[in-house]
C-alpha cells in the first residue's frame, strides 16, 4: 500500500516524529494502526487487536479511504500520510471501525472495551455498534457522540462537538439519526432522534435538528420552545422508593 511507503519516508526523514508518536518499525497497514493507535492510547494491550482487525483487507481498505478523504477535503499538508499520522478525527475513526468489527463479529465485551480506551484518547464516544460508511471526514474530532443505532453513508463530513443521540423517549431500534450520503454537519449541532437527514444536505454549526432533513437542504439555527409537561426523569420521584 502507498500509504503506508509514504508514512515510513514521512517518519525516516523526521526520527523525532516517530519517537514522538512511539512508532518503531512495522510492516504493512496493519501493523502501522496497530503501533499507532496503540501508543496513541498508553495502553500497549491494543496493538494485537487493533492488527488483527487490520489484516482485513476491506477494512483496512475503507480505513484508506477515509485518510485519503480527509486529505483531500481538509488539504492536509503532506496529504494522506500526514492525516493518519497527526489528524485525531481519522485515529477516531480508525478505532471504531476495530471496535464495531469486533462488536458485528459478536464480541461485545472486547467492542466496548476498545471504544472505551479510543475515547479517552481521542475525545469521542462513538458505540461500537453505530454503522460509519467509508470516506467519513471527522474534522477535529473531538466531542463527538454517536448513538449506537446512528447510521452514517459514505462520505459525510462532521466538525467538532456533533452530537447523534437519541430523543430519550424511544427505546426502539432505530432511535438514533440516520446521515445520508455527503451530508455535512457543522461544529455543535445536535441531531435527536429517529431522524433522516437527506443526501448532501448541510445542517449548520450550532444547529438543533429533531425531524427529517430533505436532501440538499440546508438547516439553520436553533430555538427551545414549550411544548408541554416534562416527560423524561431520572430522578426517583416522592412515593415511588421501595
Amino acid at each position: 500500500m502507498k500509504l503506508v511507503d509514504d508514512v515510513r519516508a514521512v517518519l525516516e526523514a523526521s526520527p523525532e516524529a516517530a519517537a514522538i508518536l512511539g512508532l518503531g518499525p512495522f510492516e504493512g497497514f496493519h501493523d502501522l494502526a496497530g503501533g499507532l493507535l496503540s501508543s496513541l492510547c498508553k495502553t500497549p494491550a491494543l496493538n494485537q487487536a487493533v492488527t488483527k482487525a487490520y489484516r482485513d483487507k476491506a477494512l483496512a481498505e475503507m480505513a484508506a479511504y477515509d485518510i485519503a478523504e480527509t486529505a483531500r477535503r481538509n488539504f492536509e499538508p503532506g496529504g494522506a500520510a500526514s492525516a493518519l499520522l497527526f489528524s485525531r478525527g481519522v485515529q477516531a475513526i480508525m478505532g471504531h471501525r476495530v471496535a464495531h468489527k469486533y462488536w458485528v463479529e459478536g464480541d461485545t465485551t472486547m467492542a466496548l472495551a476498545l471504544k472505551a480506551a479510543f475515547g479517552r484518547a481521542f475525545s469521542t464516544d462513538i458505540h461500537p455498534a453505530a454503522q460509519i460508511g467509508a470516506g467519513l471526514w471527522l474534522d477535529h474530532g473531538l466531542g463527538c457522540v454517536v448513538g449506537e443505532t446512528s447510521i452514517i453513508e459514505e462520505d459525510v463530513s462532521i466538525w467538532h462537538n456533533v452530537t447523534l443521540g437519541s430523543t430519550l423517549t424511544n427505546s426502539g431500534p432505530r432511535r438514533h439519526p440516520h446521515i445520508g450520503t455527503g451530508a455535512v454537519i457543522g461544529a455543535g449541532a445536535i441531531l435527536l432522534g429517529n431522524i433522516k437527514i437527506g443526501a448532501h444536505a448541510n445542517i449548520a454549526a450550532g444547529a438543533v435538528v429533531v425531524q427529517d432533513v430533505a436532501q440538499n437542504a440546508l438547516v439553520v439555527g436553533a430555538k427551545a420552545t414549550v411544548r408541554g409537561d416534562a416527560k423524561v426523569s431520572f430522578v426517583e420521584r416522592e412515593g415511588t422508593r421501595k
